[in-house]
């Protein structure tokens, strides 16, 4: 009996794991169409380590499947079944605080975030901005990680309660990046291209659906709200925010 169920699992299975990795390979086909065009036609030059590449790139396919299979599993559904029960409590306070630490949690151990955290506290002990010894550069570094991660949490703070309030978003946008502006006028200039690049690794393959879920099962819960028109938009905060936190804190430090 086993067996048959088996046998009769296997070929879906089975089929589905192939459907997949073919749209994962899709997806990669434009980079790997890029790089050979420019490897074999304006180089020409054969790819170096060839095998190496190729099975590198097929644990590429297959660990991108793993992942889009493990969002659309895991954090999407926890992320809108959070938004959903914290709403159905009906405490303001404890929503907003879960917004908060989750734009907090996500972003203090972004890995990109890290790393350009880390090259910024190199080249500024190299030109003399802060002490060149080990201690100033993790403190600066470090600086920087809390700066972008308090700042997105802040953001989706203030996500959250647009769609509680029903605020518009284009209103709020627009303000933030006058924000910038101003920002840019008055920060130091050593910090400004900093602070233009944390608002890109903010956005990281965790924070992202984290986020996207949580707008999207807030407003689909909400009497009111659309999912489509009121639920996406978090992420913008989300990179839009730590461009002023890091030029406030370059004032700092600098100032």
């Amino acid at each position: 009996m086993s067996e048959k169920v088996d046998r009769n699992l296997l070929p879906p299975l089975l089929r589905s794991v192939l459907f997949k990795l073919w749209l994962a390979s899709k997806d990669l086909a434009p980079i790997v169409i890029v790089i050979g065009f420019f490897q074999l036609v304006v180089l020409r030059q054969p790819l170096p380590n060839f095998v190496e590449i190729l099975f590198g790139g097929l644990l590429v396919v297959f660990g991108l499947m793993l992942f889009v299979q493990g969002l659309e599993m895991g954090l999407f559904p926890i992320g809108e079944t959070m938004a959903h029960e914290l709403a159905r409590k009906g405490s303001a306070f404890w929503l907003l605080l879960f917004a908060f630490l989750l734009g907090f949690a996500t972003t203090v151990a972004e890995p990109a975030l890290i790393a350009v955290a880390n090259e910024a506290a190199e080249i500024a002990a190299r030109g003399n901005l802060i002490p060149e010894s080990d201690a100033a550069m993790t403190h600066y570094a470090i600086g920087i990680r809390l700066s972008v991660a308090l700042s997105v949490g802040v953001a989706i703070l203030i996500g959250v309660l647009r769609i509680l309030k029903g605020w518009p978003l284009h209103f709020l946008i627009i303000g933030g990046y006058i924000g910038v502006m101003l920002m840019t006028l008055i920060a130091p200039k050593e910090i400004v291209g900093i602070a233009y690049d944390s608002g890109g690794v903010t956005t990281s393959t965790v924070t992202v659906p984290l986020v996207a879920a949580l707008g999207v099962g807030l407003s689909s819960i909400i009497r009111g709200r659309s999912p489509l028109l009121d639920g996406f938009g978090l992420i913008a905060f989300a990179s839009l925010m730590p461009m002023i936190f890091v030029m406030g804190y370059g004032l700092i430090v600098f100032q």
